[in-house]
C-alpha cells in the first residue's frame, strides 16, 4: 500500500449466488473500526435471522494489517479465509464482507463451499464503490500575514488541508499535511523563520 493514502470501500456492494439450493448473500461495507463492525454484524443477523451461517472477514488499519475471518461453524477454512483473500485481494483497508448462508438442503463440500463464499465475497466487493483515502498529520503553525500568503500557496501544491485558523496578531492554523511530505515540508518552514510543531506534541 501507499505510504500517505489508502483504498477503501465508498458505499456498500452485494451480490447473491445459488449453489445446489443453497443462497450465498455477499454484503460488503466500510467500517472504522471493530466495534462498527460488530454493530454491522448483529444488524445482519438480526435482518437475515433464519441464515444458518454469517461468515465473515474485515481488514482495518491504514496498511491493512489488522485482519480477521470467522467461519461461523462451517468447517475451518471454508468461508471466512476465502472471504479474506478475496478482500486482501482489493488491497482495499477498513472495509468488510460477510456472507450470509441459507442452506438448501444439500452439502456442498469443502471445495464447493470455499468456491461458494469466494465467489461471493468477490461479486460483492465488485459491486461496491471505492474511494482513495490520503493519510495526513496535523501541525500547528505560526506565522506572519506575509509568510502566510507564501503558506497559502504551497498548501494548494501539497494538497493541504487548514483544519483551524485563529488571525490575530499573527496567524495560527492547524494544518493537516500529507503524510509522506511531514517531514521535509515542516523543515522547510522552519528554515523560513515559520515556528511549526505537532499538534499531538502539543495535546
Amino acid at each position: 500500500m501507499n505510504t500517505d493514502r489508502y483504498r477503501t470501500l465508498a458505499g456498500v456492494g452485494q451480490s447473491e449466488l445459488r449453489e445446489k439450493a443453497s443462497r450465498f448473500i455477499g454484503l460488503a461495507f466500510p467500517i472504522t473500526d471493530v466495534e462498527h463492525f460488530e454493530r454491522e454484524l448483529h444488524r445482519i443477523r438480526k435482518e437475515h435471522h433464519t441464515a444458518r451461517h454469517w461468515c465473515y472477514a474485515y481488514v482495518l488499519g491504514p496498511r491493512g494489517d489488522r485482519t480477521r475471518s470467522n467461519d461461523d461453524g462451517e468447517p475451518t477454512g471454508t468461508a471466512g479465509r476465502p472471504i479474506l483473500r478475496h478482500l486482501q485481494a482489493t488491497e482495499l483497508t477498513y472495509a468488510a464482507v460477510i456472507v450470509v448462508r441459507y442452506f438448501g438442503g444439500t452439502l456442498l463440500g469443502k471445495g464447493g463451499l470455499v468456491q461458494a463464499y469466494g465467489g461471493a465475497a468477490r461479486m460483492c466487493l465488485e459491486a461496491a464503490p471505492t474511494e482513495e483515502i490520503r493519510l495526513r498529520e496535523e501541525v500547528h503553525v505560526t506565522c506572519s500575514y506575509a509568510q502566510y500568503d507564501h503558506l497559502r500557496t504551497e498548501m494548494v501544491k501539497l494538497d493541504a488541508v487548514v483544519v483551524r485558523s485563529v488571525f490575530g496578531e499573527v496567524c495560527e492554523l492547524v494544518i493537516a499535511v500529507p503524510l509522506g511530505s511531514v517531514p521535509g515540508t515542516t523543515q522547510r518552514w522552519r528554515d523560513q523563520g515559520i515556528a511549526v510543531a505537532s499538534v499531538e506534541a502539543m495535546k
